[in-house]
């Protein structure tokens, strides 16, 4: 499972529970210094951005040979990565030219603290995009770091067809890296004999840990090959975008630290391996190999070590040094009030699982089990389903939050299945967990490893109605989403 080492900001730990161990391991690179703080925001450019939502049949290296009906965002190359500066404004108009004259669709800004209007979510804050239509967003980003973006309709197919992008907001180095990378990891749904994608979705999938991808890829490719500067200390942006799978990210041959979650800088601290679920980011600094040699990033996750991608050093080496990662610069989330806290508890569950139920009868545990199992509206949090697959039918928020109060959020998964939590429009402190080694660090997408408890705090100072949902999209789609009204 989910290794992972600091110094300074987390001593070696271990804990034993539910037949999971979980226990931090030596590393090597030495924890920064406190991070230097944000710089100001600049008044930037507008950078104006035309995205048309189609179906753009493409042949990506992991498809074998064979041209699937994508449906994209943009012409040319897959996914589109915008880049920008801190401060500058992103103007898009989408314009949804989808195959299907039912097919709506939206862009949610994953991970970005922006204006409740921009969000992206249909129905709750914007009309959907019909086929013919188009829609306008205009924000500036208030934080760096590595974003991406998707729809949020039909997610589960419009994801599953490449209806994505990336965002890298820039402006938070405190020296620069010799090469910036970004290593996009996800599944694809294809019979690559047939060349053609699956069903997206299967009813085990909903009711389990979802359906898993037949092909995995990086960057597009089975195995993506990244020449970096010889011995030079190299960032690696990684992006899990996949629609199921949880990862176990590891590099293997080389001295690697984290300096990143979902955006947010965390002192550096050495990577043993990071459990990495659906949706979130993670920031490395890499020591890349001599001349000649290679290193490998991996998923531990699987059966077998799964290389993702080859790191190859290429060119002159740079001179021998300690590997002592230059930080980022620290986050603008506004800290906590813990003293002044309200907890409000999250159970993640199905909406008749015994273990959230706490049934003691085994025969009334087994009935429940497999009556429940008949329903769309599988999931829920705290015992509550989102009506119907889409965010038509709006239901009322499962919490009313007052515009800068603090609160204290458990997240308690009453399953036995993996759940990452996402919250929209805010970053959560992780403040720790009863099952795994967690360092104090921000995040939008947070891993519930079957019936742990996580504890998050964040302040309520983005004013809106805000989705709060699991990331595994086939569970979100039978149910497990709701929102958050600030006000």
């Amino acid at each position: 499972m989910a290794h992972f080492t600091r110094r300074r900001l987390l001593a070696g730990a271990g804990c034993v529970a539910a037949g999971v161990v979980l226990a931090a391991r030596g590393g090597r690179a030495k924890s920064a210094a406190p991070l230097e703080p944000a710089l100001p925001i600049p008044a930037g450019r507008s950078v104006p951005l035309r995205f048309t939502a189609a179906e753009r049949p493409t042949a990506l290296p992991c498809f074998g040979g064979h041209s699937l009906p994508m449906w994209t965002f943009s012409e040319g190359t897959w996914p589109p990565v915008v880049r920008i500066a801190l401060g500058d404004r992103l103007d898009v108009t989408l314009e949804n030219r989808l195959p299907r004259a039912d097919e709506h669709t939206s862009i949610h800004w994953h991970g970005i603290r922006l204006p409740n209007a921009e969000d992206g979510v249909p129905y709750l804050v914007q009309p959907p995009v019909e086929p013919g239509g188009r829609f306008d967003y205009s924000f500036v980003p208030p934080d760096t770091g590595t974003f991406w973006f998707h729809t949020h309709c039909n997610t589960v197919e419009q994801l599953g067809r490449g209806l994505m992008g990336i965002l890298i907001v820039e402006g938070d180095t405190t020296a620069p890296y010799d090469a910036d990378e970004i290593v996009l990891l996800r599944d694809w749904r294809v019979d690559r004999s047939a060349g053609a994608f699956l069903d997206f979705t299967t009813k085990r999938g909903v009711h389990r840990a979802g359906t898993y991808g037949t092909v995995r890829s990086a960057n597009g490719m089975d195995r993506a090959p990244l020449s970096l500067p010889a011995g030079g200390d190299c960032r690696l942006r990684v992006l899990n975008c996949d629609p199921t799978r949880v990862m176990e990210i590891a590099v293997e041959g080389a001295e690697a630290a984290v300096i990143a979650v979902d955006g947010i800088a965390v002192p550096p601290f050495a990577l043993d391996s990071w459990l990495f679920p659906p949706a979130a980011r993670v920031d490395l600094v890499v020591r890349a190999p001599p001349p000649g040699r290679t290193a490998r990033l991996v998923d531990r996750r699987a059966e077998e070590p799964l290389v993702l991608a080859d790191l190859s050093g290429v060119g002159a080496p740079r001179p021998a040094r300690p590997f002592e990662p230059a930080p980022l610069r620290a986050g603008r989330i506004a800290e906590p009030d813990l003293g002044a806290a309200e907890t409000l508890p999250f159970v993640f569950a199905s909406r008749a699982d015994p273990a959230a139920l706490q049934i003691d009868d085994p025969l009334a545990k087994i009935a429940l089990g497999s009556l429940c199992r008949a329903s769309e509206e599988f999931w829920s949090i705290n015992g509550e389903s989102w009506p119907g697959r889409d965010h038509s039918s709006l239901p009322p928020p499962i919490a009313r939050l007052s515009l800068g109060r603090t609160y204290r959020f458990t997240l308690k998964n009453g399953s036995q299945i993996v759940h990452p939590i996402h919250i929209h429009g805010h970053s959560f402190k992780v403040l720790g967990a009863d099952l795994q080694a967690l360092p104090v660090h921000h995040a939008d997408t947070v891993l519930l490893l079957p019936g742990e408890t996580v504890d998050v705090a964040f302040v309520a100072d983005n004013p809106g109605k805000w989705m709060f949902h699991c990331h595994v999209i086939e569970h979100q789609e039978a149910g497990m989403m709701s929102y958050l009204e600030v006000t």
